[in-house]
């Protein structure tokens, strides 16, 4: 079970490898990738079980996630940023002819990108910051399992759920995935130059991103408002009902002195 809990961080790692070096390659070149991609991953799997050292996991797992991280910011820069992109870009245009636009356009385009590019820069380390804490703790969890097991009964519950690093490994990760996978998935958007029909909805980064159509962008904007709006106005309204009263009962107070 323990082979299967941990294995199951390579056969994503090369799944993740081959949506990043796959992508505008012909069709020959995407089985060749499969079909290594997939003996490798047989490969890690036999000889882990036959050695049963769980340092030779860890390091197969670093490798990949660090050619991944590689490829995939390689190809964002130069396929993104203005100064790089007609230069060394690889991306297959979608029907966009760069004489048909004009300078204006140009400006325009080329200012969305800046900003297309601070927001996944941000996304990346972010995210890579998240998945590699989880996976110090499990590595930490792994070295002084012993160790630790006696700090939490020692702690006992419920603070000793803090001490529970196998469970932060699997949440850190889990949350550090999701972070990357949004961004390969915003990242081929731009790429197919469809910047302009999808958004990274992101109100801020104690939040979880997520890629929205710009019809559904709208819709959860025009909701947002909407209940911002309700919120305020009952609160406008609240208080000058309270205003009101106050007024009301200061008045009453000074008539009744009067006929007094």
């Amino acid at each position: 079970m323990q082979l299967l809990d941990e294995l199951s961080m390579i056969y994503t790692a090369t799944i993740m490898c081959y949506a990043t070096f796959s992508f505008s390659q012909s069709r020959l070149v995407r089985q060749v990738l499969g079909a290594g991609l997939l003996s490798l991953a047989v490969f890690i799997t036999l000889y882990y079980h036959y050695l049963q050292d769980p340092d030779f996991h860890q390091n197969a797992f670093a490798l990949l996630l660090i050619v991944i991280m590689a490829r995939s910011t390689y190809v964002m820069e130069v396929n993104i940023r203005p100064s790089l992109k007609e230069k060394y870009g690889t991306k297959s245009r979608t029907g966009v002819d760069s004489g048909s636009v004009t300078p204006a356009e140009r400006l325009e385009n080329d200012n969305r990108d800046r900003a297309i590019l601070k927001n996944m820069w941000i996304m990346v380390v972010l995210g890579l910051a998240i998945f590699l804490g989880g996976f110090g703790i499990w590595t930490l969890d792994n070295q002084y399992c012993s160790k630790i097991r006696h700090w939490r009964h020692q702690v006992g519950l419920p603070w000793g759920i803090l001490l529970e690093g196998h469970g932060w490994w699997h949440l850190m990760t889990g949350v550090g995935a999701y972070y990357y996978i949004v961004w390969a998935v915003w990242l081929r958007h731009c790429l197919n130059e469809r910047q302009d029909e999808f958004v990274l909805y992101w109100p801020s980064v104690f939040a979880l991103p997520e890629v929205l159509s710009s019809e559904d962008f709208e819709k959860k904007q025009c909701q947002r408002w909407t209940n911002d709006y309700s919120n305020g106005h009952i609160q406008a309204n609240g208080k000058k009902q309270a205003n009101g009263n106050g007024n009301g009962y200061g008045h009453g107070t000074r008539e009744d002195r009067k006929s007094v």
